[in-house]
């Protein structure tokens, strides 16, 4: 089997995994983490109407001056703590974390840490 396939297939099988368990509602919505080789984006959605609430990423032009390389650990922890603090501001104090076909680990991880030491609760 090819193995771009089969790395393609385990990605599909863990985020549909993740994805089953947790739902996002407009009280407790969910963080939803994308990440690529040079950035890392995240956003809170309200799945019961299908809306975004708020959203950073690395490429944003708030967060871009802060960060030269958003594909590391340290860029994650910036979006973190971003994330958490526009989320403060809207009025969102609880999210369920979706780390869709990611490992919890490097990147992922950072960013929910410093989103939790940043007063979000996870």
């Amino acid at each position: 089997m090819n193995k771009q396939k089969q790395i393609a297939g385990q990605r599909q099988r863990r985020k549909y995994r993740v994805r089953k368990r947790v739902q996002g509602t407009a009280e407790r919505p969910r963080l939803c983490v994308c990440r690529s080789h040079k950035h890392v984006a995240c956003q809170l959605i309200d799945d019961a109407t299908g809306r975004t609430l708020v959203s950073v990423s690395t490429y944003d032009k708030g967060l871009g001056g802060e960060v030269p390389y958003g594909g590391n650990c340290e860029a994650a922890k910036r979006v973190g703590q971003a994330i958490a603090q526009r989320a403060i501001e809207a009025g969102i104090h609880a999210v369920r974390f979706d780390r869709g076909p990611y490992k919890y680990h490097g990147r992922v991880a950072a960013l929910a840490d410093a989103a939790r030491e940043a007063g979000l609760k996870l």
